[in-house]
């Protein structure tokens, strides 16, 4: 919690020493309207990794059983783990100095350095500093990802739309489907059998190339573009 506190505190600070305004320029107003886009947004990926959980599964031929362990505690501390690195991640990548890169630089470049700058993020998040191949395919997978989730900032000039895409994939792949760090949650894979080369790589190219450019396909054509970022205290 302290972490999102002096996350907020500096991206506060650099929007007023460099625009004059205050962490309200991130679009968190009019709170109705920023809800519903953060809903859509949550709801979009959250399908999304629905389907390709289960389209794992049936290359598998596994299912996906509920963990009888499970508690409401443990649930709820999964969520507000998963709420938190969200949050940080999308106040470093998709807030402040976003804004600021658009108004210096324009929407393009600004996107562009932000989707670089979140796939080489996740070189260190995952782990996989120092393999080539790993590098280059988690690089390709996340900086998609963040180029879609950065035209979504772009487009709404609001933060919700992009926490509401990422907390919806974050949430449901790690606490739902149990693929993240925190181990067995909701939903456990039961039997199955590995997957050739072929179907491993279709299952990996559905996760890692698809799923973004469908997010992207939704951000441009299905996302209303607002004027341009206002002036906020």
């Amino acid at each position: 919690m302290i972490g999102i506190l002096v996350t907020i505190a500096v991206s506060w600070m650099l929007l007023y020493l460099i625009e004059k305004q205050s962490i309200l320029a991130l679009g968190i107003l009019p709170l109705a309207k920023r809800l519903k886009q953060f809903s859509m947004g949550f709801l979009v990926t959250g399908i999304l990794c629905v389907l390709v959980q289960y389209f794992e599964a049936y290359l598998k031929a596994s299912t996906w059983v509920l963990n009888d362990t499970i508690t409401t505690r443990i649930v709820f501390n999964s969520f507000w783990w998963d709420f938190k690195s969200v949050l940080t991640e999308e106040l470093m990548f998709r807030g402040a100095l976003l804004y600021i890169l658009i108004h210096k630089i324009g929407s393009v470049k600004s996107i562009f350095a932000s989707a670089i700058a979140f796939g080489i993020y996740h070189w260190f998040s995952y782990g996989v500093l120092g393999n080539v191949l790993a590098m280059i395919l988690v690089f390709i997978g996340t900086g998609l990802m963040g180029y879609a989730w950065a035209w979504a900032f772009a487009k709404t000039k609001s933060i919700m739309l992009p926490f509401g895409l990422h907390l919806g994939w974050n949430l449901v792949y790690n606490t739902l489907f149990s693929k993240g760090p925190l181990g067995d949650l909701v939903l456990i894979s039961q039997g199955g059998k590995e997957l050739s080369d072929w179907f491993s790589l279709l299952n990996f190219t559905t996760g890692l190339i698809i799923v973004p450019l469908l997010v992207l396909i939704y951000v441009t054509y299905f996302v209303k573009k607002e004027s341009d970022i206002s002036a906020t205290i």
